[in-house]
């Protein structure tokens, strides 16, 4: 295995937050080496790839196709000196730098080091939603984002899940869908008292206690789903609109291999109002590090901060 050149700041990723690190550290006359990934944790760009419309990113107002926007972030930075490289990021070795970043065929050397890896939303393995065949079509991960688009107005919208983040889903889509079902697998929720008060309080809430997602129907887009009772057996076809996962996230860590502190949900831990993480001169931006915003408007500002610190870092350390 080669080994490259040494680097003065290497951003692995390729979201939001990673270009805007990049643009940031170009700007700066860094000249990051992007390393965007290429299979694990998803397809190079993030979530945004598989967005259809994003009508929530600030100065686009008609909106824009999640992979034109991430496209436009990568041509802005690469416009500013940064360079990037198509692989996956196989190990890390970050215990002194500079620090030694490993693909499958190369290895590189770098004085500092943003981590910008996102993180994927679960979802259930059923008909309808393998191969992505009505993903963004219907199905989505994220309510916030999606939940306003004209698709799901004034139609009945299912949440799948039981936890706090369940919930939150279900209540904002109270303001746009006819009815929201909730379908949990439990006879109760996992989520706080008062969430799951709110829940079962609110008259456009409804839900399918002991139940799972069996099967997403429709054409173009969701027209169907079958719901299944655990305790009885009986499937019931709904007609719906929108199928929204509250599953869980899980960030992209995995070849970190215990080298930096994680929180108990798998992501990066920084230091509050910084994206420093547990080892000097090592940075955290995005959802590898966000399990509250996820927004690529957060993941952006967050890229920002990472590239500053790293650029005062670098300043500090003499380089």
């Amino acid at each position: 295995m080669q080994m490259k050149k040494q680097h003065k700041l290497l951003i692995i990723g390729s979201g939001p937050a990673a270009y805007t690190a990049a643009l940031y550290a170009g700007r700066a006359m860094i000249e990051p080496l992007i390393i965007e990934g290429m299979h694990s944790g998803g397809i190079p760009g993030g979530q945004l790839m598989t967005t259809t419309e994003v009508e929530n990113f600030p100065g686009f107002p008609k909106g824009i196709q999640g992979h034109e926007l991430v496209e436009l972030f990568r041509e802005q930075a690469l416009r500013f000196g940064a360079s990037s490289l198509r692989e996956d990021v196989t190990s890390v070795a970050l215990n002194r730098p500079p620090f030694e970043v490993a693909t499958s065929s190369e290895r590189f050397l770098t004085d500092s080091l943003i981590i910008a890896t996102g993180a994927y939303a679960k979802r259930l393995d059923v008909p309808g939603t393998r191969d992505n065949e009505f993903w963004q079509k219907g199905v989505t991960s994220c309510a916030v984002c999606d939940g306003a688009m004209p698709i799901f107005r004034g139609k009945p919208l299912f949440v799948i899940g039981g936890g706090d983040s369940a919930i939150e889903e279900a209540l904002f889509l109270t303001r746009f869908g006819s009815r929201i079902f909730i379908v949990h697998r439990r006879d109760q929720f996992r989520a706080s008292k008062i969430m799951s008060q709110r829940a079962l309080s609110h008259p456009k809430i409804e839900v399918l206690w002991d139940s799972v997602l069996v099967c997403v129907e429709g054409e173009k887009v969701v027209l169907r789903v079958v719901i299944e009772n655990l305790k009885n057996k009986n499937q019931q076809t709904h007609q719906a609109a929108g199928v929204f996962f509250a599953i869980g996230h899980q960030p992209n860590t995995f070849f970190l291999q215990n080298s930096l502190k994680l929180n108990p949900g798998g992501y990066i831990e920084v230091v509050p109002g910084t994206t420093k993480t547990s080892v000097e001169g090592v940075f955290a931006a995005g959802d590898v590090q966000d399990p509250f915003y996820r927004q690529a408007v957060t993941a952006a500002g967050s890229g920002c901060m990472a590239a500053l610190d790293a650029e005062r870092w670098l300043q500090q350390a003499g380089i």
